[in-house]
């Protein structure tokens, strides 16, 4: 299985594609990574979510990338006497630490870390911004609120504060308990919710160990303010719209998402654009057109991968979803306009020079694609950082690189026997790119490898070599 775009999908797993032939059927539509989403289900049902997912992989044969997204600190209100409320603008409303059942007067936040951080005419936005509040006294174990906007509120729902660093850990008791989990379940990506820090990612990274590749999703406005120390830390980086669009003006979310595109693709770290891209397909069979131009907008801006939730998760039409992706990102990228857009501000490092070199002669020889030798992976993501419309196939003797390698722009991957010898390499080379159909008897193919294998990114090895069955 090859895919025709280089710009990867991400597709959410719940009960609407949890069993063999669903999943299967959406790695067949084009999906690419896997998302368990650790904010629902038990761990049994997400073991079984992954066994199945390898299952799939293995039958079809293609590498497919399990992310795991942790939950992170979600902030939520208590509960009402009657289950909700309905409130009217200008009226008062207190929050507070009485865990008593709420009623239109007040309600429990139970969370002091919140009551700690708060300050005078701050907001307090709940379920998801429909309900806004605003602060006029404060003191350790309460808050006393106007409401500026909203007509009902109900148990439970979300509370965001967009003008606070809440002095809580991205990591909660809970996450480190999925964590463990995980990890046991051999993951190829570990998201973390909610970063604030660059501590926030640090705690993960020492947790995981190098089991897993990690990646932060940046929700909150306190992350824009550290993001290059953040991004320092990150292997890849997603754009959470969900929360990020709640706490942010509406004008403010796409230049944010262009800017931490940016910021990604100048590191060469994946960057996943997600939240609402095909919204509408969770119950319709297709989208609307300013959904697609959503995701189209993504790929032009040589975005890695864009994700689906909702809709492949619960929604009733999840294969279509992918497969209406799948056909939007493959319609861009053959737009002659593509190449130089996606590439507009894409910044050349000298300590790239030798990648930029094996890019050019590819491009030059007419290659008919890059083989990359990696074991960690970073050769091909150093590569793919370049967005050369020259075709790559990773080759790595690690199905765990070939695995994470899947959120990587344009990378093919392929697990191959671990090879030490240089002159052994081309004929390797030669033999997956035939085989995979990246290269037909006559054409000429890159040969990129750092050596000794093993060295992170260090790329000290080009071949030209000419594609002929042995």
């Amino acid at each position: 299985m090859i895919r025709d775009r280089r710009t990867r999908i991400v597709a959410t797993l719940g009960p609407a594609s949890s069993s063999l032939e669903r999943v299967r059927a959406l790695i067949v539509a084009g999906v690419d990574v896997v998302r368990v989403n650790f904010s629902h289900g038990e761990h049994a049902a997400h073991a079984d979510a992954i066994r199945t997912v390898r299952q799939a992989e293995a039958e079809l044969g293609r590498p497919v990338a399990v992310l795991a997204d942790l939950q992170g600190p979600k902030l939520r209100l208590g509960r009402f006497a009657e289950g909700s409320i309905d409130l009217t603008a200008g009226a008062s409303f207190r929050v507070d630490l009485d865990a008593a059942p709420g009623d239109a007067a007040r309600v429990q936040i139970p969370h002091p870390e919140i009551f700690a951080c708060l300050r005078d005419g701050e907001p307090i936005l709940l379920d998801d911004g429909r309900v806004r509040l605003r602060v006029v006294r404060h003191g350790p174990d309460y808050a006393d609120t106007i409401v500026e906007a909203g007509v009902k509120l109900s148990d439970r729902k979300g509370v965001n504060l967009p003008t606070a660093t809440i002095p809580i850990p991205a990591l909660t008791a809970k996450d480190r308990r999925d964590l463990a989990f995980a990890l046991t379940q051999g993951v190829d990506w570990v998201a973390l919710s909610f970063v604030q820090t660059a501590a926030d990612m640090a705690e993960l990274r020492k947790l995981v160990d190098g089991r897993a590749a990690v990646l932060a999703k940046i929700e909150k406005p306190a992350a824009l303010d550290r993001l290059d120390e953040i991004l320092d830390l990150c292997q890849g980086v997603m754009v959470a719209r969900g929360d990020l669009g709640v706490e942010l003006s509406p004008e403010d979310v796409p230049v944010v998402q262009k800017d931490l595109i940016r910021a990604a693709r100048e590191r060469g770290i994946p960057v996943i654009v997600a939240t609402q891209m095909l919204e509408s397909m969770i119950a319709s069979p297709s989208p609307t057109r300013a959904e697609a131009t959503d995701v189209a907008n993504a790929v032009y801006e040589g975005v890695d991968a864009v994700m689906l939730s909702a809709e492949t998760a619960v929604g009733a039409y999840a294969a279509e979803a992918v497969a209406v992706m799948d056909r939007i990102i493959a319609r861009v990228e053959r737009d002659p306009r593509w190449p130089e857009l996606m590439r507009a501000e894409h910044r050349v490092e000298e300590s790239d020079a030798l990648i930029v070199a094996a890019v050019r002669a590819a491009e030059a020889s007419s290659a008919a694609c890059i083989a990359a030798f990696t074991a960690t992976g970073q050769t091909a993501l150093r590569l793919a950082r370049e967005r050369s419309l020259t075709r790559m196939v990773a080759l790595s003797p690690r199905l765990a690189t070939a695995r994470r390698l899947a959120l990587g722009w344009g990378i093919e991957t392929r697990v191959v026997p671990d090879i030490r010898d240089l002159d052994a390499m081309p004929d390797l080379a030669v033999e997956e790119a035939l085989r995979s159909g990246l290269a037909k008897p006559g054409q000429t193919l890159l040969v990129a490898a750092g050596v000794p294998m093993g060295s992170p990114g260090a790329v000290n090895y080009l071949r030209i070599v000419y594609a002929q069955r042995r």
